[in-house]
């Protein structure tokens, strides 16, 4: 079996509908250096020609640069051909403190985290001028998590509730964004979303992947019984299920441990046996789950997309991912067919 990168699930009930690949743009926002237009510009062509929709971005990627260059990179498509997923919870002002050096390709602003109704209505507001364009299709409330808020989660949570949520269903409401969700890498903090307001989507992190599957149990029925669409990013760990278990894999953005290691190089004798690249297990083991609208992968240029949409087509037999999880390597629950 194999999928259709350009295939498309609907998210929500307001006409939001995602390409079953997803086209991530943090990279965009370390294009920094000059030829960055060049090298977005390739990559927007090579993603309209593969029949790629959905886009997504946020202001924290480059401090607004990610979204300025989606921005440019959109020019002269129709807005109706594609679908634009932004984040809020992060604002940026001018950093007057220090002398800004604009050979060393720093962003001259400042960060802060602000999960407020009125934050929220700013938030959308820069993003759509840095984004040029009239409209975000699908918002996202981000980071609300342990990893990034550390000892004041609570307090967070409670903020994003009583302001972004409240801004975000608002406008949902009035028709100017067709879908709201969170996206963060923790699903167990979703699942308390879920309870606590109504989502359409929800943007999970690294945590339904060949090497971290534990949410499937618990997390992905709950989206499904909600009619929760979930947007599965990160499929390869952050690299380790591109390189394999290399000495500098990395997972979870850090030197990967000994033990995920050595269960990647398991993983691989199982790919190798049936000549299948890892890339492309990695990607399309998200895309079988009913849940899961769309599998976003962070690309940086062209060549980046024309692999994995070739990965997301890749055939595979039924054979290996039984044989994966005759192996303990996958979770009998994970759907394979």
């Amino acid at each position: 079996m194999s999928f259709d990168a350009a295939a498309q699930k609907p998210i929500g009930t307001r006409g939001a509908a995602v390409s079953r690949l997803g086209f991530g743009t943090s990279a965009f926002g370390a294009l920094t250096t000059i030829g960055g237009e060049a090298i977005v510009a390739d990559a927007m062509r090579a993603a309209k020609a593969a029949g790629l929709r959905y886009f997504d971005t946020a202001p924290f990627y480059g401090s607004g640069l990610a979204e300025l260059r989606l921005g440019q990179g959109l020019h002269g498509t129709s807005r109706d051909d594609v679908t634009i997923s932004t984040k809020v919870g992060r604002l940026f002002h001018a950093d007057l403190s220090t002398c800004h050096d604009a050979a060393s390709g720093a962003r001259p602003f400042v960060m802060r985290y602000d999960y407020t109704y009125d934050g929220t209505m700013r938030s959308l507001e820069d993003s759509l001028v840095r984004l040029d364009t009239p409209r975000i299709d699908i918002a996202l409330i981000h980071d609300v998590n342990r990893r990034w808020q550390g000892d004041m989660l609570e307090q967070r949570y409670k903020e994003a509730m009583g302001g972004a949520y409240r801004a975000l269903a608002k406008l949902r409401d009035e028709g100017v964004i067709k879908a709201i969700g969170v996206g963060v890498n923790d699903w167990e903090i979703l699942l308390r979303f879920a309870g606590d307001g109504d989502f359409d989507c929800f943007m999970l992190a690294g945590r339904y992947t060949l090497l971290d599957h534990t949410c499937v149990t618990r997390f992905m029925p709950e989206c499904e019984r909600r009619g929760i669409a979930v947007l599965a990013v990160a499929p390869y760990n952050s690299g380790i299920l591109v390189t394999g278990a290399r000495p500098g894999a990395t997972f979870f953005y850090a030197e990967a441990p000994a033990d995920i290691m050595e269960r990647t190089r398991r993983i691989e004798a199982v790919c190798d046996r049936h000549g299948v690249p890892l890339p492309a297990a990695a990607l399309q083991l998200a895309a079988f789950h009913p849940a899961v609208a769309s599998v976003v992968v962070g690309m940086r240029d062209a060549n980046d997309l024309t692999q994995n949409v070739a990965h997301f087509a890749h055939p595979i037999e039924a054979d290996f991912w039984r044989e994966l999880k005759d192996e303990g390597l996958l979770a009998p629950e994970a759907p394979t067919g």
